[in-house]
């Protein structure tokens, strides 16, 4: 009876989970088409699975231990059942393999149990509670019917008992596993998840034998594509696999638990929501959503359609505006997703419909955008008043030369008498050094950075080909910036317009001019200092060592805060976030100088012009906060002589 009913059982339950998985590769199709390397894309998916994934599991060695028991044990008992249950083919050691692959599967769901108990606010409940249960039921129902084919039981014993256990894992197991892995549950992001790996809109996030690195930088619309939408209004019109990742989510709420804006009590949640729009994809209203909400705003009265608005001109609809301003576009979220979706690829391709369909871009955002198209910076400043902070400074200007070595972008912090001392700062180590530097003067314009972020790509598209064109007109091997937000821009997205640079965050090249030996420093005398991880530097662009080497060359030990490196705490300046401000509990930059006051330190050493605002915003803030360069510049001695001579004097 056993040996007739296993295999009927087993190929009914792919037959179904088959049709569930055309279902849903039909509702990820209906998004607009996007191009990925088929072949290439599945060939990879292994290394992207147990290696590129599974460094982001291990942050958590408890869930990554708990993962490699639980999905690897899946994986192959999977596998296995087929061949010999469902095959019939027992021979030699696959039932014996089987059985090792179930009892692995079964110790991984005890620790899924375990985390279940009383878990953290973050994970969703609901249907993810019964999770552990199912897990058991197949590995258990799996181990069980195996023993008689190995010869473990009587192949003729027990059968009132292993039709039980038959039954369990049909109603339990198997509908979880399988029929739940594609028609809907928990599971499904074991489906969705393996093909958004293979068909990843970012290939370049995962390692690969050239080395390509992360990829940080949105895309460009092709705004002379009359037929293509101006960013996302509905469901259907993000990319096919950008609709495949957003099933992908397992509902783990990392992203949830760094995001500046929860936490703020703003009204954002990352994970909330990627699952409004997995609620999108097939319509109807969120009221399933078993996680935390987005703050002040209840589960349930929130709902879509397919084809609908996901904003709403009027009444309700998926999503707030409010939910979308809230994002400082910091990344965290990002950072932390085991399943490597791109929250803020979403999020700012919603907000490219507000502002470019619509013109709803809240509070000061439209002066914003008007003054950049006006005036070629934010602010709304005359722009040939660029270079009037450095009237006395006989800044050299690359027109005059034509070829330098180095360009210094200024930034739109000329114009903010905060940054000017930064600017100045930077200025003098440069003259230090001895470096050949230059910089392009009242023909600079603003990056267009806070314009793309904001969603009007057009105007971002405008700033950066007129700088593409000025840029091009000269000779420099590389840019050297001290703004974070600058850097990425032209290091990362000017390269899709035809503007293709060497671009330096000024830490990285104070680090490369200290190790040269064209820098020497006095001793630090100060006072305890911690480092602020800029977003757009560190989990943009990778750098977290060059500014802490600069700080060790001045003597400095840094007093890290808890928060720091990839899992930096945003100061709450980017993303345009300061010109949105949406209220929330309380700000993120007080949060941020809470971290500060936790070390005890003195001062907190930042690298970013918007960080530097925000954080010296903070009412009563305990640390003085001051710019790599400034601190740099104070250090300076002239020769290392001299600073052999000030050491034996002291």
């Amino acid at each position: 009876m056993l040996e007739t009913l296993l295999p009927i059982v087993i190929l009914a339950s792919l037959a179904l989970a088959g049709l569930g998985a055309w279902r849903r590769i039909s509702l990820w199709r209906q998004g607009r088409a996007a191009p990925v390397a088929l072949f290439k894309g599945l060939m990879a998916l292994p290394r992207r699975y147990l290696v590129d994934l599974h460094h982001i599991v291990e942050r958590d060695r408890y869930i990554s231990h708990t993962h490699v028991a639980t999905a690897g044990g899946f994986v192959a008992a999977a596998v296995l059942t087929l061949v010999v249950h469902g095959l019939g083919l027992a021979g030699g050691v696959l039932g014996w393999l089987l059985l090792l692959a179930s009892a692995v599967m079964f110790a991984g769901s005890i620790l899924v149990a375990k985390r279940r108990i009383n878990p953290p606010a973050r994970l969703s409940k609901g249907p993810w509670m019964r999770l552990p249960k199912s897990l058991m039921a197949f590995s258990a129902g799996v181990f069980l019917v195996t023993l008689p084919t190995v010869g473990v039981l009587p192949p003729d014993a027990g059968y009132w008992l292993l039709g039980l256990v038959l039954l369990a894992v049909v109603s339990g197991g198997l509908a979880e596993m399988f029929f739940g892995m594609t028609w809907g549950g928990p599971m499904k992001h074991a489906f969705a998840g393996a093909l958004h790996l293979a068909f990843h809109r970012r290939p370049e996030r995962f390692s690969t034998p050239a080395g390509a690195g992360r990829s940080t930088g949105l895309k460009a619309l092709n705004l002379d594509d009359d037929k293509a939408p101006l960013g996302v209004e509905k469901p259907t019109d993000f990319t096919w696999n950008q609709r495949l990742g957003f099933d992908a989510c397992v509902q783990c709420g990392r992203c949830e638990a760094v995001c500046p804006a929860f936490a703020a009590g703003q009204p954002l949640n990352p994970k909330k929501l990627i699952q409004d729009m997995v609620v999108g994809m097939v319509g109807g209203s969120d009221a399933g959503y078993t996680g935390s909400p987005y703050p002040g705003k209840a589960v349930g009265e929130h709902h879509g359609d397919p084809h609908g608005p996901i904003v709403a001109r009027e009444g309700q609809a998926l999503l707030d505006a409010e939910t979308l301003w809230s994002c400082t576009t910091c990344r965290a979220c990002v950072e932390e997703c085991p399943m490597m979706i791109e929250h803020v690829d979403a999020i700012v391709d919603m907000r490219r419909h507000l502002t470019l369909e619509r013109g709803q871009t809240p509070n000061k955002g439209a002066e914003v955008l008007e003054n950049l198209i006006a005036t070629d910076n934010p602010g709304g400043f005359d722009p040939d008043s660029r270079l009037h902070w450095a009237a006395d400074l006989n800044l050299p200007n690359i027109a005059d030369l034509g070829q330098v070595d180095v360009l210094l972008w200024l930034g739109d912090g000329v114009f903010d008498m905060r940054n000017q001392r930064t600017l100045r700062a930077f200025v003098k180590v440069l003259r230090a050094a001895g470096v050949d530097f230059a910089v392009l003067g009242n023909a600079e314009r603003d990056s267009g950075d806070v314009a793309r972020r904001l969603g009007d790509e057009a105007t971002f598209q405008a700033l950066a080909k007129r700088n593409i064109a000025t840029l091009n007109q000269y000779q420099f091997l590389r840019i050297v910036t001290c703004d974070p937000h600058s850097f990425h821009v032209l290091n990362n997205e000017y390269g899709e317009l035809g503007g293709n640079y060497h671009v330096n965050h000024h830490s990285t090249f104070i680090a490369e001019l200290y190790r040269e030996g064209r820098l020497a420093f006095k001793p630090w005398k100060g006072g305890s200092v911690t480092y602020h991880d800029p977003c757009y530097l560190g989990r943009y662009n990778g750098e977290y060592d060059a500014p802490r080497d600069v700080l060790k060359a001045l003597g400095i030990e840094v007093r890290e805060m808890q928060r720091s490196g990839y899992r930096s705490r945003c100061c709450g300046g980017g993303g345009g976030a300061p010109i949105t401000d949406i209220p929330g509990k309380q700000r993120i930059p007080d949060m941020r100088m809470q971290d500060v006051g936790d070390t005890g330190a003195d001062l907190v050493a930042v690298g970013c012009p918007q960080c530097t605002a925000m954080l010296e915003g903070v009412v009563d803030a305990t640390a003085e906060v001051r710019d790599i360069a400034e601190l740099v510049a104070d250090a300076l001695v002239t020769s290392p002589a001299r600073v052999q001579a000030e050491e034996v004097t002291a």
